[in-house]
């Protein structure tokens, strides 16, 4: 069914009908021979394309001449927004300047309190379930997400999900799988072009839920967000951090991408993480990125922390957390986390070890010549 829809439909009025060759014959030569109106062009027979030439085509066109101007609104930040602004080149001025309104709307909507689960929910809402059953569900999830190909975006939303719901309604350990599976079949039904179907949902639980169990936790939890499945996720902050902190930088752009996506993807499995806001898990992984690949590096510069709007001492906590799930000294059920970023096409992050310790003139405040040293990295 999913194949008929993605079908383009076509009619009569696409072609010619066969039943009338005289008719469309005369009625071309006749235009042909009209001389055209003042002011008017003679209009030219364009050529489907389908939709795989889109993508392959897109570089012929003069993208600057279709360039829009910059909104007045735009070009009149405020200091912070125009400070924000993190060397901005020819080609990616655009972006640059449109980044900090849209971190600034991220930053409004994380800290909104219906988006934000309770830290402490484990132990003011729910009898049945612990933080290790918790560690046990999303290190499940992690191998779903990865074994259906499914983009981390989904895997972050089913989580926010997850806490959201459990932070509101007690619910049994023997329904925790449910709500997971649950969670996941609307992220990605948000996030994925071909999401899972429930008979899928019901596959990977080895049966112990039926469909229509399925379906009416998916109704629950649809009906508990009232249909507003987006939320900002670390991912989200991530996107944006990312080029900001590879300003300048002579370390490997994938390398450094991807560990910073292994240490913010840390946090999910570990329930203490919970409190931070995604910003904030995102500026720290960060952080710990650029200090474990570069340790003897000031890993915060002024750019990133106008970028951020996070000072280092702000992110002490958090990085502190990350740093200790990095090094795995407390026990957490990563496995599968640790084993995804163990492979070759994320350039084996899991593998890498930071330092044991942080330096504490590291979360001080950021000089000019600490940001000169770590743009020099």
């Amino acid at each position: 069914m999913s194949d008929q829809e993605n079908c383009f439909r076509t009619t009569n009025t696409t072609r010619p009908s066969k039943k009338r060759p005289m008719m469309i014959a005369a009625a071309a030569a006749a235009a042909a021979a009209a001389p055209p109106l003042q002011g008017q062009q003679l209009s030219v027979t364009k050529k489907r394309v389908v939709l795989g030439d889109l993508t392959n085509n897109i570089a012929e066109f003069e993208l600057s001449a279709i360039r829009k101007p910059i909104p007045n609104s735009i070009s009149k930040l405020s200091t912070y927004e125009n400070e924000s602004i993190i060397s901005p080149d020819d080609d990616d001025s655009l972006t640059y300047a449109d980044a900090p309104l849209i971190y600034h709307h991220l930053r409004s909507l994380e800290v909104e309190e219906n988006r934000r689960p309770l830290h402490n929910y484990m132990e003011k809402v729910q009898n049945d379930i612990t933080p290790a059953m918790r560690e046990i569900l999303v290190d499940w999830l992690v191998e779903v997400v990865d074994e259906y190909k499914l983009v981390s975006d989904t895997l972050y939303l089913t989580l926010n999900y997850i806490d959201r719901f459990l932070s509101s309604h007690t619910l049994s350990r023997t329904k925790l799988q449910l709500l997971g599976v649950s969670s996941m079949l609307v992220a990605s039904k948000f996030e994925e072009i071909t999401p899972p179907r429930i008979e899928d949902c019901c596959y990977i639980t080895d049966n112990t839920y039926t469909g229509e169990e399925v379906a009416d936790m998916e109704s629950n939890i649809l009906i508990f967000l009232k249909f507003n499945m987006s939320n900002p996720t670390p991912k989200s902050f991530l996107r944006m951090f990312t080029k900001a902190a590879q300003e300048n930088s002579l370390f490997p752009n994938l390398q450094f991408e991807s560990l910073a996506c292994y240490l913010a993807e840390l946090s999910l499995p570990d329930y203490i993480c919970v409190r931070f806001l995604p910003s904030m898990i995102a500026a720290s992984a960060i952080f710990l990125a650029r200090f474990t690949m570069l340790p003897n590096i000031h890993p915060w510069s002024l750019a990133l922390q106008r970028y951020t709007g996070y000072k280092a001492s702000d992110l002490k906590e958090c990085i502190l957390a990350i740093h200790d799930l990095q090094l795995n000294r407390r026990v957490t059920s990563a496995r599968a986390l640790r084993e995804k970023y163990r492979q070759h096409k994320f350039k084996c992050v899991a593998a890498l070890c930071p330092p044991s310790e942080i330096p504490r003139h590291f979360f001080e405040v950021v000089t000019a010549k600490h940001s000169s040293d770590s743009q020099e990295a």
